[in-house]
């Protein structure tokens, strides 16, 4: 699976911004979609996470109740609705594609539990 992420750009403070994740490959079904970030200095962090069949979203605290996370297996697209925007939301974002499951929840924040990153793209929220 290959992976192109788009959709960033420079937004002020509780303004909205969509990301776009573009899968090629026909096992876009079949995995696990995830979205991070990673700010300068700060190592990459978990953001959201939904199962292949949509029935299974997870989100990191501090996104939870401002990002939705959905996909379109017929488009091969994963998205991220980001709302009510904080100048901390600022960072580079990415799309990433897992081939397994686990049962425990905590195996999808980390980045190692994905096989396949998009190249990243720029949220920037002023204040």
């Amino acid at each position: 699976v290959q992976l192109q992420a788009s959709g960033g750009g420079l937004v002020q403070a509780g303004e909205p911004l969509s990301l776009s994740c573009a899968a090629f490959g026909r096992s876009f079904p079949s995995v696990n979609m995830g979205w991070f970030r990673q700010a300068p200095g700060k190592e990459r962090e978990f953001v959201a996470s939904i199962s292949p069949s949509s029935i299974r979203t997870r989100y990191a605290n501090s996104v939870k109740d401002r990002f939705i996370i959905s996909r379109d297996n017929a488009k091969n697209t994963a998205l991220l609705q980001m709302n009510s925007l904080r100048p901390e939301d600022t960072a580079v974002y990415y799309c990433a594609a897992g081939r397994h499951t686990h049962d425990s929840r905590t195996y999808y924040y980390m980045p190692s539990s994905y096989d396949y990153w998009g190249q990243g793209t720029q949220v920037t929220v002023s204040s």
